[in-house]
């Protein structure tokens, strides 16, 4: 069974997850935007080790505290390449990453099966990932809502494309976003408007 930590970073409350196996000590954080000193506290208190970072997309806001994770760390930091395109004043300068991952990928950080779909619109290169029952939507779906698309890279009709493609899910999920609470796909399938 994977245990779930959410940790909410910095002035824009980017939620920041931390993933493992329940019993397991090495663990996944997708999008540590902020406060990696946070972070690395939180991972001590709980005697977790962290073997990956997963990134949705190179938005500052969720990636500003990935160098620092990495450099004390030694972990591994996963991005969607499409995102590299995006100018630096958007993405905290250059983006840092050992590897990339895109559409159709599965990877195995800590024991924990990834799936990872390419949802781009918000981004060029944003993903959502799925492992198990769980949806890490990154900034394409929220609770009732969606992504902006106006910043550079953004695209609505990407996007509305992206969230049709998730719309079309037959199986539930709890779903996890980039800012805001969390929700499950046959909530916003049936409520959300942008999923219409």
């Amino acid at each position: 069974m994977l245990k779930l930590h959410t940790l909410p970073l910095g002035a824009y409350q980017t939620n920041c997850y931390i993933l493992h196996q329940e019993g397991a000590s090495s663990c996944v954080v997708i999008d540590p935007g902020y406060t990696p000193e946070v972070v690395l506290s939180f991972l001590e208190g709980q005697g977790l080790t962290l073997e990956a970072i997963l990134l949705t997309h190179g938005h500052f806001d969720h990636v500003g505290g990935v160098r620092d994770l990495a450099a004390e760390t030694g972990c591994k930091v996963y991005l969607n390449p499409n995102d590299l395109s995006m100018p630096p004043r958007l993405t905290a300068g250059p983006l840092y990453y050992t590897d990339t991952y895109s559409e159709g990928d599965t990877i195995t950080p800590a024991g924990i099966s990834f799936q990872v779909l390419s949802t781009p619109g918000h981004t060029p290169g944003s993903v959502c990932l799925i492992a198990e029952n769980f949806l890490f939507s990154g900034d394409t779906l929220f609770a009732g809502s969606c992504g902006r698309t106006d910043l550079p890279g953004g695209s609505t009709s990407a996007i509305r494309a992206s969230l049709r493609r998730l719309a079309a899910f037959p199986q539930d999920y709890s779903v996890h976003p980039g800012h805001g609470e969390s929700t499950t796909l046959a909530w916003e399938k049936q409520y959300n408007p942008y999923m219409r």
